[in-house]
Parts: C-alpha cells; sequence; structure tokens
C-alpha cells in the first residue's frame, strides 16, 4: 500500500473514532439526564406529598377555644360532697357551663335561641369542666376562668370553610349562630391554640374533641408484642439457616418459601391472622395481642433475610480464628459472628418493625377497626391501631377531620422517619469495617 493510501486510512480511522466517542458521550449525557430528571421528578412528588401533609396536617395541631368564667357552686356540682367521679357527674356542670355562656352572649331568650347557642360549643364540654375540678380542687365555690373546644362546625367557620356570604339554608351554621359568635370574638372570648385533644383524646364521633392517644398505646402494645415475637424467632432462624443447618433440599425449600412470604400482601397475614387466632383459637377481636402477632408473622421474612444477610457479611476470617483459637461451633457463632452481625441485624429488625408500624390491612381483618372510647391498659383490652384511626378519620365527613387526620399522618411518619434514622445511626455506630 502507498504511503499515501496508509495516510487517509488512518485519517479515515480517527474520524470513525472520533465520531464514535462523541456518540458515546452523547449516549453517556443522555443517561445521565434521564437519571437526574428521574430523581428531580421523585424529589418533586415526594415534596409535593410532604407539602399536602404539612398544609393540612398543621392546622389539625390547632383548634379554636372559648374561655368562660364558669361559678363552681359545689352544691350544684357535687350533690355528694365527696368530689367523687360518680358525684361529679351526678351534678349540673352542663347547667353552669350554660348559664356561663348565657350571660357572655348576654340576652338569650327563648328556647331556640338558647339551643344555638348551646351548640356553639363541644358537647363534651361539661367533661372538661369535671376534669377541670379534679384537678383544681381547691378553686370548688369560685369563680374560674376555663377554655372550652368549640364546635366542629364553628372551628371550621373561623378557618374560612364556611362563608358568611353562603345562604343561609345552604350552611350548617345560622344567622344567629354567626352572631353569637362574633359577640364572643368582639368581647376577645375565641382563641386559636395548640389542641390538647389530638394527644390526649380518644376515639370520637365529635370531631373537636377527637384524639390519638388510645390508637397510639394500641400501637405502641401491638409493636412490643410483635417485637418480642419476631426479633429472637427472626434471629435465631437466620443463624440456623446460614450456620447450623446442612445445605440440601430441605433447607433450600425453606429459603424459598421465607423469600416468598416477604411478597406476600399484607392482607394475607390479616386473614390467617383471623382464621388461626380468633376463629381457631378463640381470642377476642381488637387486642393488642392478636395485632402484634399478625404483625410479628408479616415482618418475620424481613428481618430473616436481613440478618441472613449480615451473618454473610462476617467475614470467613472470623471464624477461621475462632476456630483456631479453639472455640467450639456454638462458641464461635454467638462469642464472634454474631457481635459482628447485629448491627445488620438491629438495622433490618428497626426496618421491618417501621413498616409493621404503617400497616392497615391486616389489623383492618382481625377487628382493629372497632369503635372503641377507652385507653387499653395491656394486649388483652380493645384497642386500635393509629393507621386504623387514619384510615377511619379519613371516611368522616367534617372538615376538622381532615386536618386531624393529616395531623395523625405526621405523627405516624415521624414515628417512620425516627425508627429509619435510628437504624441508620444505629448501623454506622455499631458496624466495623475489615
Amino acid at each position: 500500500m502507498s504511503e499515501n493510501g496508509k495516510i487517509l486510512d488512518a485519517a479515515y480511522a480517527r474520524r470513525k473514532i472520533k465520531k464514535s466517542l462523541a456518540k458515546r458521550h452523547f449516549q453517556e449525557t443522555r443517561f445521565k439526564f434521564y437519571g437526574l430528571s428521574a430523581v428531580t421528578l421523585a424529589i418533586f412528588f415526594l415534596c409535593f406529598l410532604f407539602y399536602l401533609i404539612l398544609s393540612n396536617g398543621i392546622p389539625g395541631l390547632f383548634q379554636h377555644y372559648v374561655t368562660l368564667s364558669v361559678n363552681l357552686d359545689q352544691s350544684r356540682l357535687d350533690p355528694k360532697g365527696d368530689l367523687s367521679d360518680q358525684s361529679l357527674f351526678l351534678g349540673e356542670a352542663s347547667e353552669l357551663i350554660r348559664e356561663s355562656l348565657y350571660k357572655t352572649l348576654g340576652v338569650v331568650d327563648g328556647r331556640k335561641e338558647k339551643k344555638i347557642a348551646r351548640s356553639i360549643i363541644s358537647s363534651a364540654s361539661d367533661t372538661r369542666l369535671i376534669n377541670f375540678i379534679k384537678e383544681n380542687r381547691d378553686l370548688v365555690g369560685k369563680t374560674a376562668s376555663i377554655r372550652f373546644a368549640l364546635d366542629d362546625d364553628v372551628d371550621t367557620f373561623l378557618r374560612g370553610y364556611i362563608l358568611r356570604e353562603t345562604p343561609e339554608k345552604e350552611r350548617r351554621l345560622s344567622n344567629l349562630a354567626i352572631q353569637y359568635i362574633d359577640a364572643l370574638n368582639s368581647k376577645e372570648l375565641i382563641s386559636y391554640e395548640l389542641s390538647d385533644y389530638l394527644f390526649s383524646g380518644s376515639a370520637s364521633r365529635e370531631a373537636e374533641i377527637a384524639g390519638i392517644k388510645g390508637a397510639l398505646v394500641g400501637s405502641v402494645l401491638a409493636m412490643l408484642v410483635c417485637l418480642c415475637i419476631a426479633f429472637p424467632l427472626g434471629i435465631m432462624t437466620a443463624i440456623y439457616l446460614e450456620e447450623i443447618a446442612p445445605k440440601n433440599w430441605v433447607t433450600e425449600l425453606i429459603e424459598i418459601n421465607i423469600n416468598n412470604l416477604a411478597a406476600v400482601p399484607s392482607v394475607v397475614f390479616g386473614i390467617m391472622g383471623l382464621a388461626i387466632f380468633i376463629v381457631a383459637f378463640g381470642l377476642p377481636r381488637s387486642i393488642p395481642l392478636v395485632g402484634g402477632v399478625v404483625l410479628a408473622l408479616m415482618t418475620l421474612p424481613t428481618i430473616i433475610i436481613s440478618s441472613r444477610a449480615a451473618i454473610k457479611a462476617v467475614p470467613p476470617s472470623i471464624r477461621e480464628a475462632a476456630y483456631g483459637i479453639g472455640a467450639s461451633k456454638m462458641q464461635m457463632i454467638f462469642h464472634h459472628v454474631l457481635p459482628l452481625a447485629m448491627p445488620g441485624m438491629l438495622t433490618g429488625t428497626i426496618i421491618g418493625m417501621a413498616q409493621a408500624l404503617g400497616e392497615t390491612a391486616p389489623l383492618l381483618m382481625i377487628g382493629m377497626v372497632a369503635f372503641i372510647v377507652d385507653i387499653p391498659g395491656g394486649v388483652f383490652e380493645p384497642s386500635t391501631a393509629l393507621p386504623v384511626q387514619i384510615f377511619m378519620w379519613a371516611d368522616f365527613a367534617e372538615r376538622m377531620f381532615v386536618h386531624k387526620t393529616s395531623a395523625a399522618i405526621m405523627v405516624l411518619l415521624g414515628f417512620l422517619l425516627l425508627m429509619n434514622f435510628s437504624a441508620v445511626i444505629l448501623r454506622k455506630k455499631l458496624e466495623k469495617r475489615w
């Protein structure tokens, strides 16, 4: 080949390589753009989700109250004279609150006017007054200024969701009720404050006094049962399968089933819990014990898989060194392998528990959707759970429940973020690098 031909071939090859490099660089740039776009879109939707939750949830942490000067007449409040719960509930707490409200509003004549005036404040105001008396016994016989929650319709009006320009027949508040609200506002007796019902109240059909305390206690009890069952069983199963069990078709079948169970929908575990623990064993419905056992069965595959991965991550040299100094198999496992694998095991357990904390479907199947007002005192007492409480509130029509639902979601997300953050910190603090 002539010298000119070689030069032309080299130039052609350089052009081809240059063109190929340009195409490859363009593809890499395009792939980076797609990846960055996907991440940006995910962050946008996440921020939008948090914006919706916070914009509705933060107002749910607050509500409107009215301050009334109530004459704590002992003869009417405490007919037995011993300030016992029975005596206080037999007293005239409601009548004293109404009299104070009528006096504050001025002239309230007629049955209709009094009924409308009474509807401004919460129907549970008498319970609030009784609790106030039990906490402040020295004020009995005097006049005290006490805050009472306003009715949810009044709260909705004060938030601007009910407009006074709307015709009276088309809104839930009458013109006279709005006049009474304006009168209380003009005297600066209505305040917008942090709700003390959200975290101290329990399930209620009245939006202004509904709270998450009962559901939160029920969730904590169920999670304690779940942890006490799932953690030791998951750890022992992982140790047996990874370090002790022979590698044959039986263990392979067990491993396949564990992996398959991790993908089973949570509602299936709820149906299993209903059929086994409630129908077959006759345990009561809607108790944290059954809920915790069902959540433990659902969490077990996650804990086992993560624990096995943590055990596999321990270098073989640790095992060989343990055998080299005369350790038995059990000593090698529990004195050397398990302490080094524990950070990963704890991380998997916390993540599995966080997943169980947000589950609703299995708890619905075992009856934890029941309307329960009392705070559970143990794992054998009827209860509901926080995700179920959120599910129930989301079905109510009152506007105040929309805010309280979002506020409860904020609390649940706070616990989930705290648990995941704890898992990250725990892993960073305890893990060892080789």
